[in-house]
């Protein structure tokens, strides 16, 4: 286990020996302590036996999960539902704008996209928190700023002053300097929906079309089957039909209250 900031740890989870397990990157477990409960967690990393959760302490369950101890022993569901659309982005300029812990679910997606620098064009990383020490895995974001073709934009919305690399204010903010493809692009977004929203109006403007978004969306889990109904948006169900949706699908019902 890592902390990574007060409240937010990273899970290393060894599967047992005879688990078989496969995941889109994007995807989420169900993760569990016998006796506490369970909560959904998205997927941040995958690579030989070993799986990547970040957890925030906010609840019952993530805040046990938080205080666990090397050796012991927790339960997982999943994967449950659909990931990130990196075969169909092939080709084209990746986008991905997350806000807050939204960034977890894009990590891995981000690190495929660098791993696999010949299929993509331009890579371009906008994340916004509100104090730059919010920012996780900042050195993450440094290596993700050494590569060819890959621009990161970092905003800090509640700092009184800037620094290198950081610009005051909101994620959506930064679109006013990223240089992508606006009509061979696929935008990956994660984060409140409010943001999500404020970001599709504004690439809206400079005339990125709906089928370009891929949003990730939260909702709250209890099954991760679509049995319970928790998570419902118009007539999808986020844990089954998501957790990312193509934009044209849910537009209808994205952003309206009680959906």
């Amino acid at each position: 286990m890592t902390e990574e900031i007060p409240g937010i740890v990273t899970l290393s989870l060894k599967l047992e020996a005879d688990a078989p397990f496969e995941c889109h990157y994007g995807q989420f477990n169900m993760l569990y302590l016998f006796g506490v409960g369970e909560v959904a967690i998205s997927i941040m990393g995958w690579k030989e036996g070993v799986l990547l959760h970040t957890v925030r302490a906010v609840g019952r369950v993530t805040q046990a999960l938080t205080a666990i101890k090397v050796g012991q022993q927790i339960g997982l569901r999943g994967p449950f539902g659909n990931g990130w659309p990196l075969t169909e982005a092939i080709a084209k300029d990746l986008v991905f704008i997350t806000a807050g812990l939204g960034c977890a679910p894009a990590v891995a997606a981000i690190n495929h996209a660098i791993t696999h620098r010949q299929n993509y064009r331009k890579i371009v990383i906008l994340q916004g928190v509100k104090h730059r020490q919010d920012l996780l895995w900042k050195q993450q974001y440094d290596t993700w700023r050494d590569h060819h073709n890959c621009q990161v934009l970092l905003a800090a919305s509640e700092e009184k002053k800037g620094k290198m690399h950081w610009q005051l204010g909101l994620v959506t903010e930064l679109l006013n300097n990223a240089d992508f493809d606006i009509d061979n692009c696929v935008v990956m977004m994660c984060g409140p929906e409010i943001m999500m929203k404020a970001a599709i109006k504004q690439l809206a403007e400079l005339g990125v079309a709906d089928d370009a978004y891929y949003l990730s969306m939260e909702r709250n889990f209890q099954c991760g089957q679509g049995f319970c109904g928790h998570c419902q948006i118009g007539p999808y169900f986020v844990c089954k039909d998501g957790p990312v949706f193509h934009f044209p699908a849910i537009k209808p019902w994205f952003g309206l209250s009680g959906f």
